[in-house]
């Protein structure tokens, strides 16, 4: 035995690598999805939002309105949903409120969906390379064990080497999938704070009087 090469591999090490193969494939399918996902849902899109608010602050609320219905993105979503009730029922700032809050719940339930894949990922990849440690070292006692007289080094250096390959692997896979999934869950955090804050800010401007607009 000159060395020992990737198609040595037992049939138990070669499923734990496929294993550790189709999770990666899997995290990387959601993080793509979500990718677009965020695209779709105009996640972050701030820009035309600061103009409406202004005009609702400074008391021109049914222009803000309309502005807000015509607009794209999370916020502007739940910023036409609360204007809407707030112009339909003025006095009824909780019912408006509620309606928003609602809106916005549904908005981060959409953007948080399947980011529980990423994190069995995370979870899982260091578990099954953990496997191909065990793996490893059964066969590598195993071979030594069937040997009489001296025990071959390369006997055990092959087991060693499936144990290491399958741990590896299985570490990079979850190291780099948590650190997508803590910049994927920073976005909806930072959305999610956006929201109460946009929400808190129109239910609680002080009504202009119509001489002063």
């Amino acid at each position: 035995m000159t060395g020992f090469l990737p198609h040595e591999l037992s049939g138990l090490a070669w499923v734990v690598l496929g294993a550790l193969a189709l999770v990666s494939v899997g995290a990387l399918t959601v993080t793509l999805f979500k990718l677009i996902q965020f695209q779709r849902l105009g996640l972050g899109r701030a820009r035309k939002v600061r103009p409406v608010l202004d005009a609702w602050l400074r008391g021109d609320r049914i222009a803000a309105a309309r502005a807000a219905q015509g607009g794209d993105g999370v916020r502007m979503r739940v910023m036409a949903a609360l204007m809407g009730a707030l112009e339909a029922r003025p006095s009824d700032c909780d019912h408006a409120q509620r309606l928003a809050t609602q809106r916005a719940l549904e908005e981060l339930a959409r953007m948080s969906a399947n980011m529980r894949v990423l994190e069995a990922v995370v979870q899982a990849a260091p578990m099954l390379g953990l496997l191909g440690t065990v793996i490893g070292m059964i066969e590598a006692f195993g071979r030594i064990a069937e040997t009489t007289g001296a025990a071959d080094p390369a006997l055990l250096a092959g087991g060693i080497w499936t144990a290491l390959i399958t741990t590896a692997i299985g570490l990079a896979i979850a190291i780099v999938f948590y650190f997508v999934s803590i910049w994927l869950e920073g976005r909806i955090t930072r959305e999610r704070e956006a929201l109460e804050s946009l929400i808190m800010t129109v239910v609680n401007a002080e009504p202009v009087p119509q001489g002063f607009r």
